[in-house]
C-alpha cells in the first residue's frame, strides 16, 4: 500500500480508504507510533466551572476546543496529534458550529477519525455538546 502524502514522521491519515465513501470534514483511517493520550470528554466550562455560552453552540464549541487544547497540552500534545475525536451533541443541527470551532484549531490536511452522536441530555441541561479525544504523540516528546 502507498501511504497518503499527509504522512508526517508519526501518524498517517487516511481520508478515504479504497472502496470507501470519502467522509466530509474528517479522515476515516488515522494511525501513529508513539505515546497513547486520552482525553476525557469536554464541555464548555471555564476554569471556574461556569458554562461558557449557555444557549449558544458556536461559544460552547470554542470553550470545548480551548478545554480540548489545555489537556493536550498537558500530556504534551497538541491538535496535531489528534487521531479521533467523538463528538456528542444534544441536536445535530450545531454540528456546524461545532466544526467550524474545531476547522480554527486543525489543519484541514491533519483531519482525525471522528464520530459524531445526538444525545437526548448531557449531565447538566445547559450543554449542548461534550468532545473527547484520542491522541498519539512522539515517544521522544
Amino acid at each position: 500500500m502507498t501511504l497518503p502524502s499527509n504522512a508526517d514522521s508519526h501518524l498517517t491519515r487516511i481520508a478515504a480508504p479504497e472502496g470507501v465513501s470519502p467522509g466530509t470534514g474528517y479522515s476515516h483511517v488515522v494511525w501513529g507510533t508513539g505515546r497513547f493520550v486520552a482525553v476525557s470528554g469536554q464541555c464548555a466550562f471555564d476554569e471556574k466551572g461556569e458554562v461558557v455560552g449557555e444557549g449558544d453552540p458556536a461559544a460552547q464549541a470554542r470553550q470545548v476546543f480551548e478545554n480540548l487544547r489545555r489537556c493536550l497540552a498537558a500530556a504534551g500534545a497538541g491538535f496535531e496529534d489528534v487521531v479521533k475525536l467523538t463528538y456528542f451533541v444534544t441536536d445535530v443541527a450545531d454540528l456546524p458550529a461545532v466544526r467550524a470551532a474545531r476547522d480554527e484549531v486543525i489543519a484541514p490536511d491533519r483531519l482525525p477519525a471522528s464520530s459524531a452522536v445526538q444525545v437526548a441530555a448531557l449531565f447538566r441541561p445547559e450543554l449542548l455538546l461534550e468532545v473527547e479525544a484520542f491522541a498519539v504523540i512522539p515517544a521522544e516528546r
